[in-house]
């Protein structure tokens, strides 16, 4: 099954399980190549305001997302994941998206401008 079938839904879970998953929203402040990476990536830096701060991640989006496009859109991310070596960089949160029918990642943002650093209920 590749990633663009449609899958039967995950198993369910708790209110409290889905509560210990902090995603937030956050302001891309820089993108670079990453052209070290196996796959073709981009490195973000993503703002989330205090307390978080800046956080930075890689992300497989190249098809679907320019570095012009991507600089100053809000995007979501679990920010409560440890952080992850990613070949010679340090990834420390993780964006979310969907695959779309080409399966290529487009990633998730809020309908319209809210707070950085809001979190998803």
């Amino acid at each position: 099954m590749s990633s663009t079938d449609f899958q039967p839904p995950a198993d369910q879970i708790g209110l409290d399980d889905f509560l210990k998953v902090d995603i937030r929203v956050g302001t891309v402040v820089d993108v670079q190549a990453f052209p070290e990476a196996r796959k073709p990536a981009l490195k973000l830096w993503i703002d989330f305001g205090d307390p978080i701060g800046i956080r930075k991640t890689s992300a497989q989006v190249t098809q679907n997302h320019s570095v012009e496009d991507l600089v100053g859109r809000q995007v979501a991310a679990v920010v409560n994941f440890p952080a992850r070596q990613v070949g010679p960089f340090m990834s420390e949160v993780l964006t979310l998206g969907f695959y779309d029918a080409d399966g290529h990642v487009s990633l998730i943002q809020p309908g319209k401008t809210v707070p950085n650093g809001a979190r998803l209920c």
